[in-house]
């Protein structure tokens, strides 16, 4: 373990890695610490020619980055908290997430006309997640796709270069890179449930950082109301036993009467079929609440489908 008191944040190289990676820093700053951003590459980056469920949904874009956590080479890892898979290895932990950007999907085009409802033109949307992809074929079946995978500006110059009308993407990515003016469409969240974690920055660590470190830093970065909204939706993830390439989602907010209201659900790969849930809990049980609703999905077919997902997709 280093001596210096400089916090190493490692981070994925993309503009919005870095972008994730530099407001943690700035949190970190304003505390009064040091920091060092440490770029690394990741598998999910080195492979863009196939989809993630084409590769594995589990540690894409971690695996590298916890290598470096372990060895202490870095202090702490910045993720999309969208991006980390439902369990973690052991002696990993989220020990922070930071409050969350508007947690919806949008459509991002250079034609400001495009609307997923209009099904009198012929609309090619870009898009490698398996959960839009499912939602589409639910909600919107005339809309074609495309698979566009790679860091966001070399999506946009994919779509510019004429492979695809849009692209469907999470707002917070697009406002954060400033591509608001490119937003054609901004997606309901009845219809269009985000993934798990959606709109926030997690912070990884592993056991070896010094606990008085990881409690600064913690203090310094965590947003407790987020925090809740994430464990439920975490734990939901993890019993559901759905990865990056499951299309599942789930969404909880904090109520007016100091609850967590929780929806989640699961779509087929053909959209034909859904099973969505919403449930409320007190708010000292997030976790609780995530296990409930997945349990009651899982009860009520979840299984089945989630099994069907899999043998689709090779993993079973």
């Amino acid at each position: 373990m280093r001596n210096d008191d400089t916090i190493r944040i490692g981070t994925r190289k993309s503009k919005l890695a870095l972008w994730q990676a530099y407001h943690i820093a700035d949190l970190l700053e304003r505390g009064g610490l040091k920091t060092e951003i440490v770029k690394i590459e990741t598998k999910g980056d080195k492979i863009l020619d196939v989809t993630i469920s084409k590769i594995g949904s589990k540690g894409v874009f971690t695996e590298e980055i916890e290598d470096k956590l372990q060895s202490g080479e870095i202090d702490i890892a910045v993720h999309s908290a969208k991006d980390m898979q439902s369990e973690l290895p052991e002696g990993f932990e989220l020990i922070a997430f930071t409050e969350r950007e508007r947690v919806n999907d949008v459509i991002v085009s250079r034609d400001k006309s495009i609307s997923l409802a209009d099904s009198s033109r012929e609309i090619i949307l870009g898009t490698s997640s398996n959960r839009r992809l499912a939602t589409l074929n639910r909600y919107y079946p005339h809309i074609k796709t495309v698979p566009v995978r790679g860091n966001l500006q070399r999506r946009i110059e994919k779509m510019d270069e004429g492979q695809c009308d849009a692209l469907l993407l999470a707002f917070a990515g697009v406002h954060r890179m400033e591509y608001d003016d490119m937003i054609a469409e901004i997606l309901p969240l009845d219809t269009f449930t985000p993934a798990v974690g959606q709109g926030s920055v997690a912070v990884e660590a592993h056991a070896n950082l010094d606990p008085a470190r990881k409690e600064r830093i913690r203090e310094l970065t965590n947003h407790p109301e987020t925090e809740i909204c994430l464990l439920a939706e975490r734990s939901f993830l993890k019993t559901m036993q759905g990865g990056c390439s499951v299309p599942v989602y789930a969404l909880a907010s904090l109520t007016e009467d100091k609850e967590v209201k929780l929806t989640g659900g699961i779509l087929s790969l053909d959209g034909k079929e859904e099973i969505k849930l919403e449930k409320h809990m007190a708010q000292n049980s997030p976790e609780t609440l995530g296990n409930e609703v997945a349990y009651e999905i899982l009860e009520k077919g979840g299984d089945r489908i989630l099994t069907e997902i899999k043998k689709a997709l090779g993993r079973i």
